[in-house]
């Protein structure tokens, strides 16, 4: 049976909310198009994902060997769900003692965190060693301290240009310390030639990559990510890749469990990825698009279509003593 959520019966901490806004960046460019309730939804499929990807990983929220990291940049932090598990600590009196409990095997409460995210969706109320800023990660970074590590997680079809965006977690890394970078290749397959060119799924994800491309933005970074790392000078790069089901279809109980957390948080975003893409830089009609996924739906949920694509994890040490 797939984990649910870690939760705690304290609240992480009564602080003001740390938020932090750049004033000259505004926010009225949300990708949401589609009003308030689709934001809302939006926001809870990004949590389900991190769940998906906790499991996949099992459950761990950094692969890269860093040892008790003193400062964390997670860029692109999203709902700030996995800045605040790796920060949080949750505590339990036991007799005269403090019992800590670990979450999820990853959480360092002495471990300051920055997330940074174009959209302030991130909750008000946080560790006391977590704080989120409002920042554009492709524009120059302005921090004044490096960091043990930097982390950025799921930003396939949201980066124009992935070197610069590797170069400038380089240059912010401490030496000595780690970047990582995990993301995805959106290419859907089958081993067993049962996903085939004329099933609507494989039509829909093949537009819906096009249109990504068009836009300017890459849908398919991981299996570029080490080699952009290497080109960026990191050194020990390691690349991990995994496969991720689409359904509950695999025999393999963890490959089952996988999948069925990503059919959920697929169907959840499936108008979402598409309308927008489709509609504005494709120019179909808001119809056609909703004839289509009528008909991606169905195969979605068809247990003898065994879809999946890969996922992938790169992370490499920047050198005790750059150039």
């Amino acid at each position: 049976m797939a984990e649910s959520p870690p939760t705690t019966n304290e609240p992480a901490t009564t602080n003001e909310p740390t938020i932090e806004a750049d004033p000259e960046l505004s926010t009225d460019e949300s990708d949401s198009t589609l009003g308030d309730d689709v934001l809302v939804a939006e926001l809870d499929r990004l949590d389900l994902t991190h769940q998906k990807l906790k499991i996949l990983l099992d459950n761990k929220l950094l692969l890269c060997p860093v040892q008790n990291p003193g400062r964390i940049l997670d860029v692109g932090t999203g709902t700030g769900i996995w800045a605040i598990e790796y920060g949080t600590v949750s505590k339990r009196r036991r007799t005269q003692d403090i019992e800590l409990i670990r979450l999820s095997g990853d959480e360092h409460p002495d471990t300051d965190i920055i997330g940074t995210d174009l959209s302030p969706t991130q909750p008000s109320w946080v560790p006391p060693n977590v704080k989120f800023e409002i920042d554009d990660c492709e524009e120059a970074w302005t921090f004044r301290e490096s960091f043990d590590v930097v982390h950025c997680r799921y930003l396939a079809a949201a980066i124009q240009d992935w070197p610069k965006l590797v170069s400038q977690a380089y240059q912010f890394t401490k030496p000595g310390g780690y970047s990582e970078f995990q993301d995805y290749d959106l290419v859907y397959y089958s081993e067993d030639g049962t996903l085939t060119e004329d099933l609507p799924i494989q039509k829909w994800i093949t537009t819906l990559l096009q249109a990504a491309r068009e836009f300017g933005r890459d849908p398919c970074p991981g299996p570029k990510l080490a080699g952009y790392m290497r080109d960026a000078g990191f050194k020990d790069v390691q690349e991990r890749k995994f496969k991720i089901p689409i359904g509950p279809w695999p025999k393999d109980k963890h490959l089952k469990t996988i999948g069925a957390w990503n059919l959920v948080q697929i169907e959840d975003g499936l108008e979402a990825f598409t309308l927008r893409l489709f509609t504005q830089i494709l120019g179909w009609k808001s119809e056609e698009v909703q004839v289509l996924l009528a008909n991606v739906r169905k195969d979605l949920r068809n247990p003898k279509i065994h879809a999946q694509f890969d996922f992938f994890v790169a992370y490499g040490q920047k050198p005790t003593d750059p150039a």
